[in-house]
């Protein structure tokens, strides 16, 4: 295995410094480097608060700022930060009107950030969403059901909006509760990860295979097929995405398609088109796009279509300035 690395055991460390120092304008450390917080935080604004493990960049770190995150804890590769991580975010990003916790369904995360929770919940107004906008892991029957993947970018996006609107926490947890029923993603790899802490990959295919309903911790998908022209494997994501999703008249959509970290630009625009242009066969006006690597995992070859269908409220939000390493508008 040849990587751009020291070791393995300071990887996630030298790679946070290093994201810290590029985008000084944005975003510090917290104490004791617990989390990455926004440089300027707003006084009576609600924070908000994510995190899992590393090896997503950019998300989680990459959108903290102005219009989004307030701050954000990184776990090892694949790992979710401790609690201790979570409180000291909680510490820095409350600034007189509480914190809304923004946490991806994974079982590891649930529970350290539930356990935040319960140890600041004295000192601090808190509360949590737990993002689920998985297809695949749905059906399985496995675990807490739907996984948050790429579509955790649309809610941190919407809600930071929100909340540097001056929308108080509870009104932001039911907007998000609500947002998050509406957005659905499914993803595909031709390869599976390589990890560093073990050098070995998550799982193998051969050349004429790829995996459809992958995650991003390098989980194997729901099933292998033969590899297929681009048309057909997005047609199959899309497919799936659309039966799974509740279509109502006059629903507005985000399309959204998320490199998982190996895949190049040119192929993600050439997926982007057949995507749009499948949705739209089915009388689904695409308003709003979103194109580009930013919840990965580590160097998988592989990409996620999310569908999000907003109201008008969402869109506007969507569209309100956002300042951050990794998003930026207008």
């Amino acid at each position: 295995m040849k990587k751009f690395m020291n070791t393995a055991e300071t990887m996630v460390a030298e790679s946070v410094e290093g994201f810290v120092r590029a985008h000084e304008t944005f975003v510090v450390f917290g104490t004791e480097r617990k989390c990455v917080r926004r440089r300027h935080l707003t006084s009576g604004k609600v924070g908000l608060i994510s995190g899992g493990g590393a090896g997503h960049e950019p998300m989680h770190i990459g959108f903290v700022g102005q219009g989004m995150l307030d701050a954000a804890c990184v776990g090892h590769i694949f790992t979710s930060p401790t609690p201790s991580q979570i409180i000291a975010a909680i510490e820095e990003a409350d600034t007189g009107a509480g914190c809304l916790l923004l946490v991806k369904n994974y079982d590891g995360d649930l529970m350290n950030f539930e356990m935040a929770i319960e140890m600041a919940g004295d000192h601090h107004s808190l509360d949590m969403i737990v993002v689920s906008d998985d297809i695949e892991t749905s059906r399985s029957g496995e675990g807490r059901g739907r996984r948050g993947v790429a579509g955790t970018l649309i809610v941190e996006k919407i809600l930071g909006a929100a909340a540097e609107g001056g929308m108080p926490l509870a009104e932001l947890k039911q907007l998000g509760e609500g947002l998050n029923t509406r957005i659905r993603s499914m993803g595909v790899a031709l390869n599976g990860v390589t990890v560093p802490q073990t050098e070995r990959t998550t799982f193998s295919l051969e050349p004429d295979e790829m995996e459809m309903g992958v995650g991003i911790h390098g989980e194997p998908g729901h099933y292998t097929q033969p590899f297929a022209a681009a048309n057909a494997i997005i047609m199959r994501l899309c497919e799936t995405i659309i039966a799974d999703i509740a279509v109502t008249p006059g629903a507005r959509a985000l399309l959204f398609v998320n490199g998982l970290g190996g895949t190049p630009p040119a192929e993600l625009y050439l997926a982007y088109a057949g995507a749009r242009r499948f949705i739209e066969e089915k009388a689904i006006p695409i308003e709003r796009s979103l194109v580009g690597t930013y919840v990965t995992s580590l160097d998988m070859q592989g990409l996620s279509v999310t569908l999000a269908l907003l109201t008008d409220e969402e869109i506007a939000l969507w569209d309100a300035p956002v300042a951050t390493a990794a998003l930026r508008w207008p």
